[in-house]
């Protein structure tokens, strides 16, 4: 009888290591498919705002020409996902941040979709659906050049690539990836299933930063944070509460008029309804409302002492309600951009109302509440506020404050709507 030895298995370091190429090729591709997109929408957005009014004689923050492009985009993206094939993907209120790959044949009309939504003004962001496109290219792509990497793998590969690259460093990457890996296999250590992704989402963000120019950087100027103490431990985690309670408006809000826009049966009719709505709204509270929030937001934060208390107020009401409609009418884009602005604009305000709290705490513990409704993600609004203002000594009173804001916004209803087929 001839004994047999057990094949031997590659060493873990030997996988790892293999999976290293991939992911590298995988994080600066999500990185170009990002800034391809984004440079696509910003020369359209140009052409919109700029060069068409322009030509008319018109100013483009005027509000009638604000009201007219936000419902020609309603238009527009209502006949993509009403006649176009693959309907730009399934209905937004029922998708999370990562869903499973979606058909390649969906992703030209996502795309242009996503595109028109960008460059027209819409209170959306673009990560939803980019995350979508991303995940769907990488996997199909990856399964049939590399079928040895498991489908999972390839999806968090390309998850991780883009949050590297949308918000500039792969720290965002690990802490979603944590919180999400949390009840995964325990046999393997997590570092070990955090390697490749952490990999993907380096290379994305060196990418896009090197390629942006820091262009897309997400902190905010504000007067740096003079140092913690105990009152302001206090007033913050009072101020993170009202942020949350804010967001919870939000939430239910959202699933309040969802229903109501499903009531309107035709996609062109809803969309062109809601980009009449976001128009008026756009009008009412100004430029700064529109788009994704993230140029808005550095120009909010630069500019507030020209605001008074209620301007920020109603900006803060008006992004709100922008974000409800867009986000329930049909058109393609993400709400964590938006919830950031939201979140900067109503630390703004608490900073107006109590002008002898520092900004960098309002607007940190603002944003931080606000993401935590909207998200149910600790670690990412955690992450997000700190990048939002980057001043080291806010991460202590941030890591407390978010605890009863947490209390107030766990076990309540998400923003997200339960689909029907899942």
């Amino acid at each position: 009888m001839t004994d047999t030895l057990p094949a031997t298995r590659p060493s873990p370091v030997r996988q790892l290591l293999r999976l290293s190429v991939p992911a590298l090729v995988v994080g600066v591709a999500a990185s170009v498919i990002l800034l391809v997109v984004t440079d696509v929408a910003n020369q359209l957005e140009h052409v919109l705002w700029s060069v068409i009014p322009q030509a008319f004689g018109v100013s483009g923050n005027a509000p009638a020409w604000i009201v007219l492009i936000l419902t020609l985009t309603g238009v527009a993206v209502g006949l993509i996902v009403w006649k176009m094939p693959g309907h730009a993907g399934p209905d937004p209120a029922t998708l999370g941040l990562v869903e499973p790959p979606l058909a390649l044949s969906i992703l030209p009309s996502l795309l242009l979709a996503l595109i028109l939504m960008l460059a027209g003004g819409i209170s959306l962001g673009p990560e939803n659906p980019i995350m979508g496109i991303t995940i769907a290219v990488v996997y199909a792509l990856g399964s049939r050049l590399i079928p040895v990497v498991g489908a999972q793998i390839w999806v968090g590969l390309a998850t991780a690539g883009m949050l590297g690259a949308m918000f500039g460093t792969p720290v965002a990457a690990a802490l979603v990836l944590t919180e999400s890996m949390a009840a995964g296999d325990s046999q393997v250590p997590l570092w070990d299933r955090l390697f490749g992704p952490m990999v993907a989402a380096g290379a994305g963000s060196l990418t896009t930063d090197a390629l942006s120019g820091g262009q897309l950087s997400m902190s905010v100027s504000l007067p740096p944070y003079p140092g913690a103490n105990l009152p302001d431990l206090l007033i913050g985690a009072v101020l993170a509460s009202v942020a949350a309670l804010l967001g919870l408006v939000t939430v239910y809000a959202f699933r309040g008029v969802y229903p109501l826009f499903k009531r309107v049966t035709n996609t062109l009719l809803a969309l062109t309804l809601g980009g009449v709505l976001l128009g008026i709204l756009g009008a009412v509270g100004g430029p700064i409302t529109l788009f994704k929030g993230l140029d808005q937001m550095k120009e909010l934060a630069q500019d507030a002492s020209q605001y008074s208390a209620a301007g920020l107020v109603l900006v803060t009401l008006v992004k709100m309600a922008a974000l409800v409609i867009a986000g329930t009418c049909a058109f393609r884009g993400g709400r964590i951009f938006p919830s950031v602005f939201i979140g900067v604009a109503a630390g703004l305000a608490f900073n107006a109302f109590l002008p002898f709290v520092p900004p960098a705490l309002t607007v940190a513990c603002a944003v931080l509440g606000f993401l935590l409704a909207i998200t149910r993600q600790g670690w990412l609004s955690l992450f997000m506020a700190a990048v939002m203002v980057p001043d080291i000594n806010l991460i202590p009173i941030l890591t407390l404050v978010m605890l009863p804001a947490w209390l107030l916004v766990t076990g309540r209803p998400q923003m997200q709507i339960q689909a029907e087929n899942k």
